[in-house]
């Protein structure tokens, strides 16, 4: 203190400035302090309103699609329904399309009759048509009540749905081909697009499918390429797809027998291969339409192949394929990036690389009695189905694995030769269901019944030792038909029933069951006696199996 005493008394003027600066100093941390305080509290209160303007934004949302915005509504779908139609045939067709656009699967078939339904009142007359004449019909998925009937021929020899742009229609359509021979375009809401008349000739046979090309008029819209046989020879027809014209004239090839074909795709180029009794001809888009037409197109779809090209005949067309025997069937089986042919013959199955025509597996297999199907034994890998005669009234179902030919599983059955082929359901297992004809005989008995009967027996390989039998049916079966009806969901089965033509006039029935509905009620039938779970259990397991739209 005496130090500081003596030095504020040598230097009086210095304390004052030292006090003075403490002072400013002291004045400056305060008004620091309060600018901060009145930041701080600044910045509160826009975090209190930033916060409540967010709530109050978040009520809104949650408000807005509770009470304001709608949900979009799930169709509901009838579990069972029919449709009737008296003193009429039908014909052995069936395709599944979304026709009046609510996101559930339509019907579309055919009948012959004097009349449509009830609720149209339609008549051949209509149509200029005599009477009885083939009736078209859209039948709704949800409910079984037909949307729309349109009088289409006199006779129906062929009809496909699901072609893209036929007419002016943007959507896919439907094209009859009639007898006498015509050409009939639809739309989904059974609208003529067109309709032309051609001459096919005298006792002529449609080869099937048709086949969709690329548009090769410069329309806009893509073409036609319909086969027809008349003996040993195939013509070749082509019409626009815009107005149904035929595009060029028609050409004749002959094929010395009795023919029936696929189209391919090889690369960039696209063929058509056509099968007899024992031989494979083999023609390019590229030759076909310039046969037609008379002129060149440069379409890259038009180009021809150079190592097919060199193994057809250019006198014959005959084509070589590394298989012998009788050819009953070919088929396009989907490999990782290109499409193989399987070739089935009189004694065994071929799958062929088209790239190179090499052999990619051999499977011993005779008499097979059905075109081959596809389904998903294993996650994601693709398998072949076939069935093959092996007796009077018998047959064996086999599921061959796509990629090595080896048999994965197989089943004996009675079975009648009207039977209807099986179809195939995609789980999100990724796998598939098996939906399969036929008398299964539980006590092993291998001699075929008289009069096997038709029974509707459900396969899924989670139980490999197990069959559903999901119905009895005693009524002629004239179509069959599996889908889901809604996307990755609703799996149901189509049923068409009743005469055919050439046979009298009777009750048609059309029916849709939900594939469910069966499985509940079935009857489980074990193939070994090896029993893993109780009967129960499998049901309720297979009955709540979720299915799945693969692309």
């Amino acid at each position: 203190m005496d130090n500081k005493d003596a030095e504020a008394e040598i230097h009086p003027l210095k304390t004052e400035d030292v006090k003075a600066q403490e002072n400013h100093e002291n004045f400056v941390e305060r008004r620091i302090i309060i600018k901060q305080s009145s930041q701080l509290s600044r910045l509160s209160r826009w975090r209190t309103a930033a916060f409540f303007i967010s709530l109050f934004l978040c009520l809104i949302i949650v408000f807005a699609f509770s009470f304001i915005i709608p949900c979009p509504e799930r169709p509901i779908s009838e579990r069972t329904w029919f449709q009737y139609y008296e003193n009429a045939v039908a014909y052995q067709f069936l395709a599944i399309e979304d026709v009046d656009k609510d996101k559930v699967q339509d019907v579309i078939f055919a009948f012959r009759a004097s009349n449509g339904s009830s609720n149209f009142n339609h008549t051949c007359l209509d149509e200029g048509l005599p009477s009885p004449c083939a009736f078209l019909a859209a039948v709704s998925g949800k409910n079984g009540t037909v949307l729309w009937e349109k009088p289409a021929a006199k006779e129906v020899e062929w009809m496909q749905c699901g072609i893209e742009q036929l007419g002016e229609a943007s959507e896919p359509g439907c094209l009859v081909v009639g007898k006498p021979a015509s050409l009939t375009a639809l739309n989904q809401t059974g609208d003529v697009q067109w309709r032309h008349s051609n001459d096919f000739g005298a006792n002529y046979t449609v080869l099937t499918p048709l086949s969709v090309i690329p548009d090769v008029d410069s329309d806009g819209v893509q073409d036609l390429i319909i086969f027809v046989a008349t003996g040993d020879k195939i013509k070749t027809f082509i019409h626009s797809g815009r107005n149904g014209n035929e595009i060029g004239s028609t050409e004749s090839h002959s094929m010395g027998g009795k023919a029936h074909y696929i189209s391919l795709n090889v690369g960039s180029s696209s063929y058509f291969l056509f099968y007899t009794g024992n031989s494979v001809y083999a023609y390019s888009l590229k030759e076909l339409y310039s046969a037609a037409t008379g002129m060149e197109n440069s379409l890259p779809s038009l180009e021809q192949d150079p190592l097919w090209e060199r193994n057809i005949d250019p006198t014959t067309h005959r084509f070589y394929l590394p298989s012998s025997g009788d050819i009953h069937y070919l088929a396009k089986i989907p490999g990782a990036s290109r499409d193989n042919v399987l070739v089935v013959n009189s004694e065994m199955a071929t799958l062929i690389n088209p790239q190179n025509l090499q052999t990619l597996w051999t499977l011993n297999v005779s008499r097979v009695m059905s075109e081959p199907r596809l389904g998903y034994y294993k996650p994601d890998v693709l398998g072949v189905v076939l069935e093959s005669e092996i007796g009077p009234n018998r047959k064996k179902v086999m599921i061959v694995e796509g990629g090595s030919g080896a048999v994965q599983w197989d089943l004996k059955l009675n079975s009648r030769a009207e039977s209807p082929g099986l179809a195939t359901l995609s789980t999100a297992d990724h796998r598939s269901t098996f939906l399969i004809w036929g008398e299964y005989n539980v006590a092993g008995n291998e001699t075929g019944s008289t009069a096997p009967q038709q029974k509707l027996y459900l396969f899924h390989p989670s139980y490999t030792n197990v069959l559903l039998e999901l119905r009895n049916n005693t009524d002629q079966i004239i179509a069959f038909s599996a889908a889901l009806f809604e996307r990755s969901r609703h799996a149901c089965y189509v049923l068409l029933t009743g005469p055919q033509p050439g046979e009298e006039p009777g009750l048609v029935s059309l029916m849709k069951r939900k594939l469910k509905e069966d499985v509940s009620e079935s009857k489980v039938i074990w193939l070994s006696q090896v029993a893993v779970d109780s009967e129960q259990y499998i049901r309720d397991r297979l009955y709540r199996m979720r299915f799945h739209s693969r692309v």
